[in-house]
């Protein structure tokens, strides 16, 4: 990246909303917008003319917040591209604007809340290195009528059209295997029929919610566990709300069976069933029973499985910073619409930032200046005091001042610094570029 080529430059460079100055108008808003997340609208625009021209944007009716989010889909297809297998991560989010006055919200979780829910697919690789959103859906539910129905759009729905979503994305992508993940809502008999249907030209593997009756009368998961286990796997997972960090062992049990659907018709799958053992005591053991399409009949095959699912972790991730990097449940707009385009510029700065985050540790010697200008990277030695190496910086040790500016303390023991120190540190640091680059076109 050069010192005038900002990041969204390059993402954006095919957004077409009919209008040139708009066009250049949602590049300038997107670059304020990834320079300072965490800041309020006016706050991250420069001056009083700059934030008359956001909010008139984001007021514009005639821009569709999907062409605002286009070239990001085209962008994050082609990264896909680059792998033989791609995870698409389906989930949901609601958005809580409580308190405020913006039409067009409708009711949450508690009825008596108001907000809206966001639902995209979240392309990741194996690795677990976001590659960008694909698809999102965003809406707001009607309130339940007197007859105790809400109308509406059928919100189960999102879970066929994300599959279909990443099905006719598969077609064009034959190198690259889809494979569409998903947590429990997502156990649905629909979603399965419809893609074996269509010949699943996109593999599924969604978290089980209900223990099935099979065509013989046994019921699924019991079937599944009768039997000695396939094997183990070990992992360790992070703290997480006030537990703490530790190492899991799981024996794994897996059975390729035959859901029945409607009409007589039934849906090939393989069961997969992870079940902790010798878990500390008074800790609930973390068990996983889980459907796919694929089959799974040796030991490494239902490991890959847990490892794909174990990836679901990233959307969570992407909600972390698109909710407290972003603060977007604190935006300040009169209308629904105008949320929907604010969010389509913020999901892809959510993305950036875990993108960074876990490129520094997937591929820690990338070259830094692929993702930081001069001006930044300079920032970063600047802010941290530390003496600049003679050769080319790589971008972990970029991220890792980075992350020192917000907060990281980069102690021997402290491993890679997560999302929250990256994204604080990256506003402070994209200042203090912005502070250099003023300065030296002064002195010219």
């Amino acid at each position: 990246m050069t010192e005038s080529t900002h990041w969204t430059d390059v993402e954006f460079a095919e957004l077409y909303l009919g209008d040139a100055r708009l066009d250049r108008r949602a590049r300038k808003i997107m670059e304020r917008f990834s320079d300072r997340p965490a800041a309020s609208i006016p706050k991250s625009c420069n001056g009083w003319g700059e934030t008359i021209a956001t909010y008139r944007f984001l007021e514009n009716e005639a821009v569709e917040w999907r062409d605002i989010m286009a070239p990001h889909w085209a962008q994050t297809q082609q990264r896909m591209g680059e792998h033989p297998v791609i995870l698409c991560l389906q989930d949901t989010t609601e958005l809580n604007f409580n308190g405020q006055q913006i039409e067009g919200l409708g009711p949450l979780s508690y009825e008596a809340q108001r907000g809206m829910y966001v639902h995209p697919t979240y392309a990741v690789t194996p690795e677990r290195l976001p590659l960008g959103v694909i698809d999102a859906w965003m809406w707001a539910r009607e309130k339940i009528d007197a007859d105790g129905v809400r109308p509406g759009i059928k919100e189960s729905g999102r879970w066929i059209e994300g599959y279909a979503r990443v099905a006719e994305m598969a077609a064009d992508m034959p190198a690259t295997r889809l494979v569409y993940v998903a947590d429990r809502e997502a156990d649905m008999i629909e979603l399965m029929k419809y893609a074996q249907d269509c010949g699943t030209p996109a593999d599924w593997l969604v978290r089980a919610k209900t223990d099935r009756a099979l065509p013989d009368g046994e019921k699924l998961w019991a079937h599944t566990l009768d039997g000695a286990p396939v094997g183990e796997i070990s992992f360790t997972i992070g703290a997480r709300d006030k537990q703490k960090g530790r190492k899991v062992r799981q024996q794994l049990w897996a059975k390729r069976v035959e859901l029945p659907a409607r009409r007589g018709a039934k849906i090939a799958a393989t069961c997969v069933i992870a079940r902790e053992i010798d878990a500390p005591a008074g800790v609930e053991p973390i068990e996983w029973r889980l459907l796919t399409n694929r089959s799974a009949t040796t030991s490494e095959e239902v490991i890959e499985l847990i490892d794909w699912y174990r990836a679901r972790w990233e959307i969570e991730i992407f909600f972390h910073v698109l909710k407290n990097a972003c603060k977007v449940e604190a935006m300040q707009l009169s209308h629904i619409d105008n949320i929907e385009r604010a969010l389509a510029l913020f999901m892809v700065v959510a993305w950036r930032i875990a993108h960074l985050m876990r490129l520094g540790r997937i591929c820690p010697d990338l070259d830094a200046s692929l993702f930081f200008d001069p001006d930044e990277i300079r920032g970063a030695y600047l802010l941290t005091k530390e003496r600049r190496p003679n050769r080319p910086p790589t971008l972990n040790e970029v991220l890792r001042l980075i992350a020192r500016v917000g907060g990281f303390l980069g102690r021997k023991g402290d491993g890679d610094p997560g999302v929250k120190t990256i994204w604080q540190g990256i506003q402070e640091v994209r200042v203090a570029a912005l502070t250099i680059k003023a300065l030296r076109e002064e002195a010219e």
